[in-house]
C-alpha cells in the first residue's frame, strides 16, 4: 500500500515546501506506516509510526519492527525481547571444576638415579637415611615411585579432559557467534516476468501480507510446504532463501507441534519487508521447483486482492 504517487519508496514522504520525497522520522519502539501516512497534497491517512507488535522490536536503527530472536536449545536468555530491544541469549557455559597442574610429576623426573650395587658400600654411616635391611633400601624408592605414578594418573587424565573441554567449548562458540548477531539481510527482491503465464498481475503485486490474511490459501501452502520429505523442498529451503539463520530454521521446527513453519517465515519477511509482494514469493517457489505450491497462490485471484 502507497500513499504517495510520487515516492516511490515507503519509507518516505512528499514535502510540499521542499519539493522533493524527505525520509520518515525513526522513533525506537515503533515502525513507520508507507509514506509515513501521507499523501502528496498533506491529507494524513493513518498515524506516522505504528506501535511494535508483539515478538518484534525496533531499537531506532531501522525504519521497521524486526522480529524477536529467539534463543535456540540449550541457550538460557540473559533478557527477554521488548519493544525497543532484541533477546539477548548465553551459550551453554563450560565446567568450572579447576585441576591442578601436577607439578609433582616434573620433580619425578628430576629424581637423582638409583646408585648402582657396586657403590653401596661406599655410603658413609653417618647418613641422614640408614637401612637396617638392604633390601628395604631397594624397596623403598620402587613403591614411593608407584604411589607418585598412582596419584597423579588420575590428575592427569581430569587435566586433559578439561582442557578438550575447553576447546570445544572455544569451537562451539566461534560458529555461534552469529546467532546473537541477528538475521541476515534479505536478497534483492527477484523478477517476477516469468510467472506472468501462470498469476495474473493483481495478483504479483499484492502485498505479501495477503497470504497471511487468505487463511484458506495459507493452510493449503502449509500442508504442501511445511512437511519433510527426501528430495523435496520444503519451508526449510524457503527459509534458507529469505536467509534466515540455520538455528532460527532448526528452533521453528522444533514449535511445529503449536506454530507453523511457514506462518513464521511469512510473519518474519512481512515485517522486515512489508514492501514485498506475492510475486516475490512465487519466485522463490518456482527457483525451488514448487510450482504446485505456485499454483495455490492462483486462489487469491478469488477475492479482490488490494494493489
Amino acid at each position: 500500500m502507497s500513499y504517495s504517487e510520487r515516492c516511490h519508496d515507503p519509507k518516505t514522504y512528499w514535502d510540499r515546501n521542499a519539493s522533493k520525497c524527505l525520509p520518515c522520522a525513526v522513533k525506537p519502539g515503533y515502525g513507520i506506516t508507507p509514506n509515513c501516512g501521507r499523501d502528496d497534497h498533506g491529507g494524513k491517512h493513518e498515524p506516522p509510526t505504528k506501535k511494535c507488535k508483539a515478538g518484534t522490536f525496533n531499537d531506532g536503527s531501522g525504519v521497521y519492527c524486526q522480529p524477536c530472536t529467539l534463543c535456540p536449545p540449550g541457550y538460557s536468555t540473559v533478557s527477554s525481547c521488548t519493544s525497543t530491544a532484541d533477546t539477548k541469549c548465553q551459550g551453554p557455559r563450560s565446567n568450572t571444576t579447576t585441576v591442578p597442574v601436577p607439578v609433582v610429576l616434573t620433580l619425578s623426573f628430576q629424581s637423582p638415579p638409583a646408585v648402582p650395587m657396586h657403590y653401596k658400600q661406599r655410603i658413609p654411616r653417618n647418613n641422614y637415611t640408614k637401612c637396617h635391611h638392604r633390601s628395604s633400601c631397594g624397596a623403598v624408592p620402587l613403591v614411593l615411585l608407584i604411589s607418585i605414578i598412582i596419584l597423579l594418573l588420575p590428575a592427569c587424565v581430569m587435566y586433559r579432559r578439561r582442557k578438550r573441554g575447553q576447546l570445544t567449548a572455544m569451537g562451539y562458540n566461534r560458529r555461534s557467534i552469529y546467532t546473537n548477531a541477528g538475521f541476515s539481510p534479505l536478497p534483492a527482491p527477484p523478477s517476477t516476468s516469468d510467472l506472468g503465464d501462470t498469476l495474473s498481475p493483481n495478483i504479483l503485486s499484492a502485498p505479501l501480507q495477503s497470504v497471511l490474511d487468505n487463511l484458506d490459501v495459507l493452510e493449503e501452502l502449509v500442508v504442501l510446504l511445511d512437511p519433510e520429505s527426501h528430495g523435496v523442498k520444503n519451508t526449510k529451503h524457503l527459509a534458507s532463501h529469505c536467509s534466515f539463520p540455520s538455528t532460527w530454521i532448526t528452533y521453528t521446527y522444533s514449535m511445529k507441534d503449536s506454530k507453523s513453519p511457514l506462518k513464521a517465515v511469512l510473519e518474519g519477511v512481512t515485517s522486515r519487508h512489508p514492501d514485498w509482494t506475492v510475486g516475490h514469493l512465487a519466485k522463490l517457489l518456482r527457483q525451488m521447483e514448487r510450482n504446485d505450491a505456485v499454483v495455490i497462490l492462483t486462489k487469491l485471484g478469488q477475492n479482490e486482492m488490494p494493489v
